[in-house]
């Protein structure tokens, strides 16, 4: 932290000053938990393929190398001992896995409101906000347009609102009617004062890194000491498949890492072009990119909170197009599970499809991917509500129905559903009633009727006729109908007055040193 941003302003007034205002709308949702998946994960491979796969990564970093583009990078590997020829970088399993071994398989991210504290592993499964789309669609506007400052607050109120969103991810859509050598400074600070959920910065430059780590640490009122003893937040990071990793990308991480905060390492590779078409090759190539960056990490910063990420899927051999949501994309974020729980490391996923605007081809491969990522045992899942056309939209109306399905997830999800205690098997009930009753009106249902089973706040369950005279609407409709009451009825969350002005006090100063470089 930079020393004219110092004496620390403290928060006052304890946890309860940290509790989010009751919102207004009455939409029926869950409270906030942070849910815990105890299925037992589906696993395509056996343990022959897990080590085929394994050992198909361990001979791409041997035999291939990965290239690395920042010098940095470059000298940290050297010393290391890794066989380095200009920027192609070879590394020996055995030291990957050494690296490796030092990353936590569990850690926790703690934003500025502790309540808000989520737990990144084990089985915890973690569900964020769309993230970096240039475009955005509404029924209202009717068509796609490029995103600007107001449609991305708008979506951080639903990031905020939605109990089953836990993390802030980045820009819900990209404001482009913000200048770029600012632009962060502006999304960040909304992110920080309309959500108190844990956040993430993009690594496009040390300029941004640098201003996001400071102003995470602003909100929540910590030292440098407490703010580098454990996550705050985190960054993710893609490499550019196939096998190399840019500049500024590793440059962020490093920043982060050197300064304790957590990293996501997410390959972005599509099976027939970026990597073999088969998926199991697909895979490998996936897991080589991602654990040279991660072994380099935990080579500067030995146990730096780390996840794996996948975005393994495919592309339309028709068209070239990415496809998601494919029975592909599923098999390989299984499989990647797998993968993960071999190395010891947390994993990440994505929600997502292929589709342009909120229809039924939308939900259906949005969902398959939700359910990929609960079978594979995800840890954070991605873009889980309001990905559209490949991430190059965002939709509030997609994000109101896709949180719909979260909710539904974390129902199933809920031990009560499976509970078998004498009350759960209810003898006594089906006894009182027997062969010509029903179930309605005995005390065992009445006892439990309001929250024996889920209840949606998009779907709608009325017939045809009772729909009909309410006036038809439609799925999308109703969750256009939605977005607007959560927007007109929303409240920011608590933030201490000093700490606000703090803030506001640095974007006022970066913005007069340039913010950030730009060639435009």
């Amino acid at each position: 932290m930079s020393d004219d941003a110092k004496p620390r302003r403290r928060r006052s007034g304890g946890r309860a000053a940290n509790t989010a205002k009751r919102q207004t709308s009455d939409i029926n949702q869950m409270p906030w938990r942070v849910p815990v998946n105890t299925d037992r994960p589906t696993e395509p491979l056996d343990g022959d393929g897990v080590q085929a796969i394994h050992d198909g990564a361990m001979r791409i970093l041997e035999e291939i190398g990965i290239e690395f583009l920042n010098e940095e990078a470059i000298a940290l590997f050297k010393q290391a001992g890794c066989k380095v020829d200009g920027t192609n970088v070879k590394m020996g399993r055995d030291w990957v896995m050494e690296m490796i071994a030092n990353a936590p398989e569990q850690f926790d991210i703690t934003p500025r409101n502790p309540d808000r504290k989520i737990t990144v592993g084990g089985g915890h499964i973690l569900f964020g906000n769309v993230s970096s789309p240039p475009n955005y669609f509404d029924l209202e506007i009717g068509k796609k347009v490029s995103g600007n400052r107001k449609q991305c607050a708008d979506l951080l109120r639903l990031t905020q609102h939605f109990n089953c969103i836990h993390f802030a991810g980045g820009y819900p859509v990209e404001p482009v009617d913000v200048h770029a050598s600012v632009r962060h400074l502006d999304v960040v600070f909304d992110k920080l004062t309309i959500t108190d959920k844990a956040s993430h910065a993009y690594s496009l430059g040390k300029e941004r890194v640098e201003d996001v780590l400071n102003m995470v640490q602003i909100s929540g009122g910590w030292s440098d000491e407490e703010f580098e003893a454990s996550p705050k937040m985190y960054t993710n990071i893609n490499s550019t498949s196939p096998l190399k990793h840019d500049v500024p990308m590793i440059d962020g991480c490093l920043r982060c890492v050197r300064r304790g905060q957590a990293v996501v390492v997410t390959p972005f590779t599509l099976a027939g072009a970026m990597a073999p078409v088969t998926m199991s090759g697909a895979v490998a190539l996936s897991i080589a990119e991602a654990l040279s960056a991660i072994a380099l990490f935990q080579y500067v910063r030995p146990g730096t909170p780390c996840v794996i990420g996948t975005f393994t899927s495919n592309v339309d051999m028709k068209s070239g197009a990415p496809a998601f949501g494919t029975p592909e994309y599923m098999r390989a974020t299984q499989m990647t599970g797998q993968m993960a729980r071999f190395y010891g490391l947390p994993l990440r996923s994505s929600g997502s499809c292929a589709a342009n605007v909120p229809d039924g081809q939308a939900m259906w491969e949005t969902t398959n991917a939700l359910w990929a990522s609960v079978q594979s045992g995800t840890n954070m899942v991605y873009h889980a509500a309001g990905w559209l056309e490949g991430g190059l939209i965002a939709s509030p109306e997609k994000f109101v129905m896709d949180c719909e399905v979260l909710q539904m997830i974390q129902r199933y999800m809920e031990p009560a559903v499976t509970a078998t205690a004498p009350e759960d098997i209810a003898f006594d009930a089906i006894k009182e009633v027997g062969s010509d009753g029903h179930f309605f009106g005995i005390q065992h249902t009445q006892d439990r009727y309001e929250n024996a089973f889920y209840s949606p706040f998009a779907s709608d369950w009325r017939n045809f006729e009772a729909w009909e005279v309410a006036g038809a609407e439609w799925t999308a409709q109703r969750a256009h109908r939605i977005f607007k009451e959560i927007i007109n009825t929303f409240e920011e969350p608590p933030m201490d007055a000093g700490i606000r002005s703090e803030l506001e006090d640095f974007v006022a100063r970066r913005k007069t040193e340039g913010g950030a470089p730009t060639d435009f």
